[in-house]
Parts: C-alpha cells; sequence; structure tokens
C-alpha cells in the first residue's frame, strides 16, 4: 500500500511541475491564477499523501487546512488587486 502512496505523490509532484510552467507561461492572468489555485489543491493531496506514507496523518492533515486557507486568502487578494488594476 505504501507503494501506491509513493506512485501517488510522484504523480501529484508532476502535476505541479506542468501547473508551475502554467503559471510562468501563461498567455493571460486568469491561466496563471488558475495555475496557482491547481497548485494549491495539489500541494493539500500531496501533503495528505506524505501523512499517509510517514503513518502520520493528523498532523498534516492540520498542516494541509492551514496551507488551503493561506492559499484561499492569497487568492482572493491577487484576484481583488487584478480586478481594480483592470477598472
Amino acid at each position: 500500500m505504501a507503494n501506491f502512496f509513493i506512485f501517488f505523490a510522484i504523480g501529484l509532484i508532476v502535476i505541479i511541475c506542468l501547473m508551475l510552467y502554467r503559471v510562468i507561461k501563461g498567455p493571460t492572468v486568469y491561466d496563471r491564477l488558475n495555475g496557482l489555485g491547481v497548485i494549491g489543491s495539489t500541494v493539500i493531496l500531496l501533503l495528505i499523501t506524505i501523512g499517509f506514507i510517514d503513518e502520520r496523518a493528523d498532523m498534516f492533515v492540520d498542516i494541509a487546512i492551514a496551507y488551503s486557507l493561506l492559499g484561499f486568502i492569497s487568492l482572493i487578494v491577487i484576484a481583488k488587486y487584478i480586478s481594480e488594476e483592470e477598472l
């Protein structure tokens, strides 16, 4: 079962790298924001997966919740800044 979680974590890292390319080379600002949102969600899944591999899922769930709150608030602030800049 641990091998499954390791392969799953490697797949998540590949997804993060692909989205990092989208954030850097995105044609529009909205593509970059979407890439940041996907990276945030994938990092949360990666944290939970690492928690299962380490057999300390309870600690990593707390870290993932804090990371998700920070990521959500930061994306809202960035989107607000961009929408005011366009006006």
